[in-house]
């Protein structure tokens, strides 16, 4: 079984039903470059609608195959003429918007933002709302990141335009935080240690369940104005979800030990340091499962009849999700959005720097490699390759970063052969790429300013099949710790960048020979 219900596979699409003047209808997707948009794209095309995705760069909506087949329109969700402008002539508005960050406001930037859109698609008389919310038990207090999701969803319920809320829970899929949660838990530890929450009943949904809910959703009826549960057929411990997992992987089964003792913050930092989900996203999604989410009742089924072939099983979601990972065919994946908190600024051209601290480090090698083999070595940087250069000292500083919370080296990349703009790789972020020539990478681990990799590929004019190999790091420090922490990692350099520039080089003739 297809991970995922495409516009060409077996599964029946929910096609869109035309406007009066037998016109295709128009949805705008806000949060289209996050796991479940970056999905549900290309199924709104390929159902028949024409889309308008929103988004704070453009660039990064690029990245996507279905790029050319959609309108942008630039700007944020609470940008109020953004929003009025992206809203216009809209039929239905598909809002996949969340803060995961752990920090202060953000239910307040989550209300505003709701606020926003809910004021918008009235005024433009915009047909239907629906909003991807989460699954909760009523009758207990919910974590902030529950109750900003609730919140959200009472917002637009009474923004006058009809809206469906669907609740889903942990969602399995490739890619998706709560599944990569699961398999790194159980591929590391043999033996499980765990918080109370492992015996906590859950109903996970199959990526491929929610996006068939997504699509149903724009065709109810235009009187329904409700929230509504969605999950799988399964209802399992945590627990169960790890062991379902380690059959479906060829594991044997891990002993589980419930630790009372294990608080959701004690827990995220053991998350954050056995996974590569950073505390910054794993503090939420362990707070959503101190509770029981399991599904109230099943009134979806009237509003939105299930799949032809039901429902997808859980351990049939698993081995779907393998199957993806295995074939390197990951579609989206929740490195793909940036909630990490990290700087969303660009690298600013040299002339910008004038006048500004900046610390670089620059290193130059020629190569016999032709430009193409040093390009190929370059873009399959990171991840399982590494880094070329003092795999101790970058397993270090993963672990450093890992330590005070941040993602660390563990994340690898979504593709083992190819990259695009905004790609996940370990602590970086592809910030550019001029395919053949240049890699531009952003830092995302926690450093005390902004940090830049960039790698370039050159032909040698002056002899023909061979080219330079051009490395420059860039580090913009904040306040006096920026400064110390540069000299502190200055003597390093000489072995990570150098050995860089060494090894890469040699990779690439090595490749080409």
């Amino acid at each position: 079984m297809d991970e995922l219900s495409t516009p060409t596979g077996r599964e029946p699409m929910l096609t869109a039903v035309p406007r009066e003047d037998g016109s295709a209808p128009r949805a705008l997707v806000l949060g289209a470059t996050g796991y479940i948009g970056g999905r549900l794209v290309p199924r709104l095309l390929g159902a028949g609608y024409e889309v308008r995705v929103l988004a704070r760069d453009p660039g990064r909506v690029t990245a996507f195959a279905w790029a050319d087949a959609v309108e942008i329109a630039e700007g944020d969700a609470a940008n109020v003429h953004a929003v009025a402008d992206a809203v216009t002539d809209v039929d239905v508005i598909f809002y996949l918007v969340h803060s995961m960050s752990a920090g202060k406001g953000f239910e307040s930037a989550d209300r505003l933002a709701a606020e926003t859109v809910a004021t918008a698609a009235a005024a433009a008389s915009v047909a239907r709302i629906v909003y991807l919310g989460g699954l909760h038990p009523d009758d207990v207090e919910l974590s902030p990141h529950l109750r900003s999701r609730v919140e959200v969803g009472e917002v637009f319920l009474r923004s006058g335009v009809p809206t469906i809320v669907l609740q889903a829970g942990v969602v399995i899929g490739s890619g998706s935080a709560s599944f990569e949660m699961v398999r790194h838990l159980t591929e590391v530890l043999p033996y499980m240690p765990a918080p109370r929450w492992v015996r906590n009943r859950i109903q996970p949904i199959a990526v491929r369940d929610v996006l068939h809910y997504l699509l149903g959703a724009a065709r109810v009826a235009p009187e329904v104005n409700r929230a509504v549960d969605v999950g799988g057929p399964d209802v399992l411990r945590y627990g169960q979800m790890m062991n379902g997992y380690a059959l479906e992987a060829g594991l044997h089964q891990r002993p589980i030990a419930s630790l009372p003792v294990l608080t959701p913050r004690l827990a995220s930092h053991w998350v954050n340091l056995v996974t590569p989900i950073p505390r910054s996203i794993a503090r939420p999604l362990v707070e959503s499962l101190q509770n029981e989410c399991v599904m109230k009742d099943h009134d979806v089924d009237q509003l939105i009849p299930p799949p032809a072939e039901g429902l997808t099983s859980y351990r049939s979601a698993v081995r779907a999700a393998l199957s993806r990972v295995e074939a390197d065919t990951i579609e989206t994946s929740w490195q793909d959005s940036e909630v990490l908190g990290v700087p969303s600024d660009p690298l600013p051209s040299d002339p910008d720097w004038t006048g500004r601290t900046a610390f670089t480090d620059v290193r130059s090698a020629h190569t016999t490699a032709s430009p193409d083999a040093l390009w190929r070595v370059i873009e399959g940087i990171g991840g399982e390759n590494g880094w070329y250069s003092s795999p101790l000292l970058w397993a270090a500083r993963g672990w450093m970063d890992r330590l005070v919370g941040g993602i660390g080296l563990a994340r690898g990349r979504r593709s083992r052969a190819r990259l695009a703009v905004g790609d996940a790789l370990d602590f970086w972020r592809v910030e550019a790429l001029e395919p053949g020539r240049m890699l531009r990478l952003r830092a995302e681990m926690k450093v005390p300013g902004l940090a830049w990799l960039e790698l370039r590929a050159t032909p040698d004019a002056a002899n023909d099949g061979a080219s330079w190999y051009d490395q420059r790091a860039v580090f913009f420090p904040r306040g006096l710790a920026g400064r110390l922490y540069w000299l502190a990692v200055l003597p390093f350099h000489g072995f990570i960048f150098a050995g860089m520039a060494r090894r890469i080089t040699a990779t690439a003739e090595a490749s080409a020979g």
